[in-house]
């Protein structure tokens, strides 16, 4: 951020709707924060949690408690109370940023009326809730705190520690937390971010969640390392992001093919002025070729890219090039990022032929040091050859392009999010006259994929 300021200074780094931070506001913002965590006690190796939606302060928080060796902690904001709270007390979060009500929700008053030992306080980034630390009253606390005091924690923050631990589930149910270190986050989203062309002075409307790697790795951190203008989005709505895309100038709109379709289906498309759309980075689903052409015919997109990634691999394997055809960018996800090893094998882990279905597994800079506090399910992910296995099947072609044609788990993707059956039949379970249940995942035009339920009520229900 400090070099970014030095490079940028005055160009926009961050538009959230009055709010305009320039670089040299971002990095004078984000020591204000830092000061704030150090006034709150965080030391280096704690953990904050971040429980909000796409907002600039969600930005300011993550750099500031980062700045001062903290490790940051992303809550999904579909979460209901019992879920949050679990992430919170497996990380044992000493600080819970949050917002006041959002979409008819208080997430501070529930997370208020969780059971949370190792959360001191309740800061609310914006919006006032019963409780809850307001975000300017925090940063007040820190002009207790010297600058020079902020600056000297960041620069004793070393490549090789924790930049954030990002909470994945598995078919077990329980969410296992993803540690990943600063240099493992800039190595592999300046390749990235290099390969699908972000370049200064572009401007990023960001409306995946930016506690997803989706919106914040390949969002805001791959804006601020390339000189990009953040533009955060609250709640995907199609009239609102092209109205947005128009006035704001968005050169880039990186998302799920969910969000392609749902704009190029709209009725009114035609009177919004998106010629400035430039970039799409889409996966994290199936792609329809038909789907790449008419992004490039009708919505305009220069460059168009697939690519794959685990939040166990800091969020990329692989990437398809600017230069691919429809097809390879439809029916791919492209081919390993640089320095890094791919390979799709057999149950014995030995690799299969090209053009034949294995487990796709990752070796590299990218892989994650492991799973918070949890032995057991690391050495069940990365092997003693220092393979992640993914759990996912695809055909690797001649030119090593990967192909995902299964999943070895049972995990399904709607509109770009991972739904784990477990999660969802555990929570059905608990609604009253259900006996059994059983979840997979059916093709839908829009998402992908949605959830079917299987029920056996209760007798006499």
């Amino acid at each position: 951020v400090r070099e970014a300021a030095r490079a940028y200074g005055a160009r926009s780094a961050l538009e959230d709707g009055d709010v305009r931070l320039s670089y040299a506001d971002l990095a004078r913002e984000c020591v204000r924060a830092a000061r704030g965590f150090l006034a709150a006690g965080i030391a280096p190796g704690d953990r904050v949690g971040i429980w909000a939606p796409n907002v600039h302060e969600w930005v300011l928080a993550a750099i500031g408690l980062q700045s001062v060796g903290a490790a940051l902690v992303p809550l999904n904001t579909r979460y209901k109370g019992a879920e949050a709270a679990y992430i919170l007390n497996k990380s044992r979060a000493r600080i819970l940023c949050t917002v006041g009500e959002f979409l008819g929700t208080d997430y501070a008053a529930m997370a208020r009326a969780e059971d949370l030992p190792s959360v001191e306080r309740v800061v609310s980034l914006r919006g006032a809730s019963a409780g809850a630390q307001p975000w300017s009253e925090f940063l007040a606390e820190g002009e207790s705190i010297a600058e020079s005091e902020a600056l000297a924690r960041a620069d004793a923050v070393a490549p090789g520690d924790l930049a954030d631990i990002m909470f994945t589930s598995g078919t077990t149910g329980k969410p296992k937390g993803v540690m990943t270190t600063h240099a493992q986050n800039l190595r592999v989203f300046e390749v990235w971010s290099g390969v699908v062309g972000l370049r200064e002075g572009d401007r990023y409307l960001i409306v995946n969640p930016f506690f997803h790697s989706f919106g914040y790795k390949a969002g805001w951190l791959s804006s601020i390392m390339r000189g990009v203008t953040v533009l955060p989005h609250l709640v995907f709505d199609v009239k609102a992001v092209l109205e947005r895309a128009a006035k704001d100038r968005s050169a880039g709109l990186p998302a799920p093919p969910t969000v392609y379709q749902s704009i190029l289906a709209f009725p009114d498309l035609a009177k919004y002025d998106i010629s400035n759309l430039r970039l799409a980075v889409t996966g994290a689903a199936a792609v329809p070729v038909e789907l790449v052409h008419r992004m490039r015919d009708e919505l305009g997109f220069e460059t168009i890219v697939t690519a794959y990634g685990l939040t166990e691999s800091t969020g990329t394997v692989s990437i398809c090039q600017p230069d691919d055809d429809a097809e390879t960018i439809a029916n791919t996800s492209g081919c390993a990022i640089p320095d890094i090893e791919v390979r799709c094998v057999d149950a014995e882990g030995n690799e299969v032929p090209r053009g034949e279905p294995g487990e796709v597994v990752v070796r590299g800079y990218n892989v994650m040091k492991g799973y918070f506090e949890d032995e057991a399910a690391t050495r069940e992910a990365i092997d003693a050859e220092g393979w992640l296995h993914t759990g996912d099947v695809a055909v690797m072609d001649e030119r090593g392009y990967l192909r995902i044609t299964d999943r070895i788990k049972d995990m399904f993707i709607m509109g770009g999010f991972n739904c784990y059956p477990a999660e969802i039949e555990s929570l059905l379970f608990e609604m009253p006259g259900v006996a059994q249940v059983a979840v997979i995942g059916v093709p839908d035009e829009r998402m992908g994929e949605v959830g079917m339920a299987f029920v056996v009520p209760k007798e006499g229900t």
